[in-house]
């Protein structure tokens, strides 16, 4: 099967039993069926919040974030109570005065039980693999923070802080919920991802928010599927760990489709 790169799919429509894939470089290409193996992790999620258009200050994404070297001596608000946000914020709280911003307080598990790591467990009972999607639910999420003993320390120590999700932003800052406007420098987004494949809207295969319609990674339009998402088919659908045994099960009903 020929690897094409630099082939950034523009529009795809319905063309009798197959699709035509378009390009924004304008190739045009012809298939009875498509995989959408794009994940989740290439479309970071920004929340709307109150005034974000009036704030002159820098706003980044998690993903955009690489080291604490721009950020020296600056305050630092981070959104999100999740694993990137506590770990971005403990390595930043000691190079600025660093908040998380969150809407519950952060929750914390331990990296490793018994000595083992927790995703070790995780797969050893199934956990990881187990299909949800066969009983009509979607595999659970969780917004623990895995702990090495180092982050819910930091936490707890209150360096960095958490504070409950500012209102609103102004100019040069933010609002709290008391009422009280604090100059901030940097706002730093982490809290999550959506999937991006705006391409499929037009044939029906995403609902109105552009998540795709899907069970197990079966499209609800014939011929499209899905690898790669969270919980697709399993807590880890979107991991290594996962990935592979949902793209057997792709394979598998695409070949009984063209038996």
């Amino acid at each position: 099967m020929p690897v094409l790169i630099n082939q950034r799919v523009d529009f795809i429509e319905k063309d009798g039993k197959g699709f035509v894939i378009r390009t924004k470089s304008g190739e045009i290409f012809r298939a009875l069926t498509i995989i959408n193996a794009t994940g989740s992790f290439n479309n970071p999620f920004i929340p709307k919040v109150a005034g974000m258009e009036a704030f002159q200050e820098d706003t980044h994404p998690s993903s955009e974030y690489r080291n604490s070297k721009p950020f020296h001596n600056q305050r630092v608000v981070i959104v999100g109570g999740g694993n990137s946000a506590v770990q971005i914020a403990v390595e930043l709280a000691e190079v600025s005065r660093t908040t998380l911003a969150v809407r519950q307080p952060i929750q914390f598990v331990k990296q490793r039980i018994w000595g083992l790591d927790l995703h070790f467990w995780l797969k050893l009972i199934g956990f990881d693999t187990f299909p949800f999607w066969r009983f009509g639910k979607t595999a659970p999420r969780s917004n623990a923070v895995n702990d090495t003993n180092r982050y819910k320390e930091r936490i707890t120590a209150g360096n960095p802080n958490q504070q409950s999700m500012f209102t609103s932003f102004y100019e040069r800052g933010v609002i709290w919920p008391n009422g009280k406007k604090e100059l901030v420098d940097t706002v730093i987004y982490a809290t999550g991802f959506r999937p991006n494949a705006p391409y499929l809207q037009t044939i029906g295969a995403l609902d109105e928010e552009g998540r795709p319609l899907h069970k197990a990674g079966i499209s609800n339009v014939p011929g499209i599927y899905f690898v790669g998402l969270e919980g697709r088919r399993s807590f880890a659908s979107a991991t290594l760990r996962g990935v592979g045994r949902d793209a057997q099960f792709v394979v598998k009903k695409i070949v009984k489709h063209f038996k």
